[in-house]
């Protein structure tokens, strides 16, 4: 048997699961699996120790398991936070069990069913996340969120390209800046601009890889980890963009949502890294490849325009730095949310360590956009 790193009355019970599993001999095959009759016993003798909510869950388990058996791993999942709130689901529908068979097996579905099954395979790892979310998912509330944002990142880029009639490089219009949207460093104290820039894009190359990676990615994202978390991601991203900007490339305004976007992609990037082995999405090994492509070339892109010769000097043109900072939230923040399916996220220290890292970031980048432009004497460009 794992060493269990607890104490208290948990490591009690934990104690008394490996004694009864191999001392007692009821298990003596050492198969890790104990009888649920025994397990209910020594619920029923230590139970009174443990808080409310752990006795429901591992009656849950007891309840939960149709072969009459209780394997000492689930046992410690579920101990460990892993499975608590889908067990508590669980028990509000009914103490529904899982199928013996895996969820690509089953036949006869509808094609909203077989798009909630498409989701699950694409970004949950294990096979009883995917089976609780397919029998759980009801399309309500629907995954609107990013379907908003990107209506609203089209609809202003469609006003804005008849305005400035032109639909490709639209920041090469002398006009382009002079919106309340986007960032600019002469008018950074004006803080809506730190969120609001991402509903301006520079043309239609820059809007069409967003919004492509936007909806393929974020979309399904929400279907699973809903709105509230992909848009806390998406937020941070965006801000931490802006941020980044003003911090390390002083004078350069700054457009686009590649920073929310960036934030969802590396996240989901990095969740399927982390579990490679569970993902059983088709061709992940080309799609990763692929999605990498696309941000290197919309990263590319922007470096590039970064540093071509603007057409309106001295203003430099809009700054790259956003998209590192999108990746930064999406490899700390965003991770962290993905790993957590069905987990309240207010429970996982990990959450909150780069939760504070974050904080700290952001004001420590308010008062770099208070003091540090004019003690460094930055010569800004004039404001549009």
């Amino acid at each position: 048997m794992h060493e269990i790193a607890l104490r208290g009355p948990l490591h009690e019970i934990l104690s008394c699961f490996v004694r009864v599993c191999v001392h007692l001999q009821y298990d003596p095959e050492n198969s890790g699996f104990i009888s649920t009759e025994r397990f209910r016993d020594l619920l029923a003798t230590h139970g009174s120790e443990l808080d409310p909510h752990k006795l429901e869950v591992l009656l849950a388990l007891a309840d939960g398991n149709a072969d009459g058996k209780i394997c000492y791993q689930d046992f410690v999942n579920l101990m460990s936070n892993k499975r608590s709130n889908s067990f508590r689901r669980a028990i509000l529908q009914g103490s529904r069990q899982l199928k013996g068979c895996s969820l690509r097996d089953e036949v006869g579905l509808g094609l909203s069913q077989r798009l909630v099954r498409h989701v699950a395979y694409e970004t949950l790892p294990r096979e009883v996340d995917r089976k609780w979310y397919f029998d759980s998912y009801t399309y309500c509330p629907p995954p609107l969120l990013i379907l908003a944002i990107t209506i609203a990142e089209v609809a202003v880029f469609m006003y804005y390209g008849f305005q400035l009639d032109r639909l490709v490089l639209q920041v090469s219009s002398p006009s382009f800046l002079k919106s309340p949207l986007p960032y600019h460093p002469q008018l950074r104290a004006q803080a809506w601009r730190y969120l609001s820039y991402c509903f301006m894009h520079t043309g239609i190359e820059h809007l069409s890889l967003n919004m492509a990676m936007q909806l393929l990615v974020g979309v399904p994202l929400e279907m699973v980890h809903g709105a509230l978390r992909i848009g806390l991601v998406y937020v941070c991203g965006v801000l931490a963009g802006s941020l980044a900007v003003s911090v390390t490339d002083m004078t350069a305004p700054v457009v686009g949502s590649s920073g929310g976007v960036y934030a969802l992609v590396s996240a989901h990037l990095a969740n399927v890294v982390m579990n490679w082995s569970g993902m059983k999405c088709q061709f992940k090994l080309f799609r990763m490849a692929m999605a990498l492509v696309c941000m290197s070339v919309e990263f590319g892109r922007a470096v590039w325009l970064r540093f071509y010769p603007p057409a309106f000097p001295p203003c430099p043109n809009p700054s790259f730095v956003a998209h590192l900072g999108g990746v930064m939230v999406g490899l700390t923040l965003g991770v962290v949310v993905l790993q957590n399916y069905e987990q309240r996220l207010q429970e996982q220290s990990l959450f909150w360590i780069f939760f504070c890292v974050y904080t700290l970031f952001v004001l420590c980048a308010v008062f770099w956009n208070i003091f540090a432009y004019s003690l460094l004497d930055v010569r800004l460009p004039p404001p549009p």
